[in-house]
């Protein structure tokens, strides 16, 4: 079912108003604060979003879509080595900058199908920029989706700064590459 115009404003201008909320004072920041800066009132906020949690799964769950948003977009990138390497880059930032909103989502069944969903789509974002990459011969032919996620996310967790991630990327693709 749509909403109504003006309540997908009110959801929209919610949502970007929790991402930035969220980006600067954490997932625990007051919900006041959300809606203030959205330019709507509370009971605005809770009719959309009538716990936290349903909040930070949204806003989660929309900085995923974006991040795989990216990926299709880099499919169409002239260099597929590239165009993986800038996707694991995209997914090192996703992955340090909101895994805090990630925690911050209660574990119980339905957290879990929401990451598995998540995760998924993760999944199959790298796994159509890996393919592009090895029909090109860029990459060995025994790497997968779940070995590349697995060190980009030990790049983002090891890191100390934009810097290293970059250096640290650039050893992963030196390391794999073939061309």
């Amino acid at each position: 079912m749509s909403r109504r115009a003006d309540a997908q404003r009110n959801y929209e201008l919610l949502l970007a108003a929790a991402k930035s909320i969220f980006d600067e004072h954490g997932a625990g920041a007051p919900l006041d604060d959300v809606a203030r800066r959205a330019g709507v009132g509370n009971a605005t906020l809770y009719r959309h979003f009538p716990t936290r949690r349903e909040l930070i799964v949204a806003v989660y769950a929309d900085e995923v879509t974006e991040l795989c948003a990216t990926g299709e977009k880099l499919l169409a990138e002239e260099d597929p080595a590239a165009a993986l390497f800038a996707w694991l880059r995209a997914f090192i930032a996703h992955v340090g900058t909101k895994g805090e909103l990630a925690v911050a989502i209660h574990d119980d069944e339905r957290r879990s199908a929401l990451f598995e969903r998540w995760h998924e789509s993760m999944r199959a974002t790298t796994a159509a920029l890996l393919t592009r990459a090895r029909r090109a011969g860029a990459v060995p032919t025994g790497l997968t989706p779940t070995d590349l996620l697995a060190l980009a996310r030990g790049i983002s967790i090891a890191a100390a700064d934009s810097h290293q991630v970059d250096r640290m990327l650039r050893l992963l693709r030196d390391g794999i590459t073939q061309k």
